[in-house]
């Protein structure tokens, strides 16, 4: 497999282990007891499940213009997930979050930070290696061309 496709499973599985951790968290820990943070905690791992799904499945292939912006839209929504999952954290933490402060770094904390981090630099490095590619791809494709004798630029 490719670095692009490496990146994009990797990034999925990161941020699928975001939205497990997050229930894990509003299961095992009650959080679904705490008023609109249970609800948040819920909300994330339906976003992260439903992301990390669209990023497994082979969207590229879908017709026309659809298909060409499905991953980086994908791809941006499960970072848009992971570091609104960091940035609520840290403003946990820090200030208290609707009436909730959380308190300490304890063990489910530190990993949930780690998999939000990981899963943003997955998926950032995704778009970057993507977009590489695939200028490599046109430029490859343009210069190859049969068409490119036809061009007003082209060398005769």
């Amino acid at each position: 497999m490719n670095p692009v496709a490496w990146t994009r499973i990797l990034g999925a599985l990161a941020l699928l282990a975001v939205g497990l951790d997050h229930l894990e968290q509003a299961v095992v820990d009650h959080y679904s007891a705490i008023p609109t943070i249970g609800t948040l905690f819920m909300l994330n791992f339906a976003a992260a499940a439903a992301v990390a799904g669209g990023l497994f499945a082979p969207v590229q292939r879908l017709p026309g213009r659809v298909g060409e912006v499905a991953v980086p839209a994908l791809c941006l929504a499960g970072i848009g997930v992971a570091a609104g999952s960091l940035a609520g954290l840290l403003v946990s933490e820090s200030s208290g979050l609707f009436g909730f402060m959380e308190n300490g770094y304890r063990a489910a904390i530190v990993v949930s930070i780690a998999l939000e981090s990981v899963t943003i630099v997955l998926l950032g490095a995704h778009l970057a290696v993507a977009r590489r590619a695939g200028k490599a791809r046109r430029g490859a494709a343009a210069a190859t061309s049969p068409y490119n004798a036809y061009a007003p630029h082209a060398p005769r």
